[in-house]
């Protein structure tokens, strides 16, 4: 099995189903045999360029070691799924467990407050 990290763009008006959805998606993993190492939701935050004349969506991530047939079914999902804008999967070496950098600044700008 292969690691991957799924970058995932929601429309922000389904922002209240991101946990739904990810729900559903750790289901296919696990039930596949894959392992979810890493999930993050990073909330809505500001696209770079307009999508659709959307000017703000929410960004989740997963970290997930799985076979070639898990990812090509979760692949289908986010096609067919009206809510996710973009998808993002690349390929990694091993698996990473540790926080990303959204995620650390985010709990910088916690303790600040």
């Amino acid at each position: 099995m292969r690691h991957y990290e799924i970058t995932l763009i929601v429309h922000p008006d389904q922002s209240a189903q991101v946990g739904t959805m990810m729900d559903k998606y750790k289901e296919i993993i696990t039930t596949s045999g894959g392992k979810i190492h890493r999930e993050e939701d990073w909330g809505r935050k500001h696209l770079a360029c307009p999508i659709k004349k959307i000017y703000k969506a929410h960004y989740v991530m997963m970290n997930i070691e799985c076979g070639q047939g898990v990812l090509d079914k979760l692949n289908y999902n986010f096609r067919f799924n009206d809510a996710i804008l973009r998808n993002l999967i690349t390929s990694e070496d091993k698996a990473i467990t540790t926080p990303s950098i959204m995620m650390i600044n985010k709990d910088k700008e916690k303790r600040k407050s």
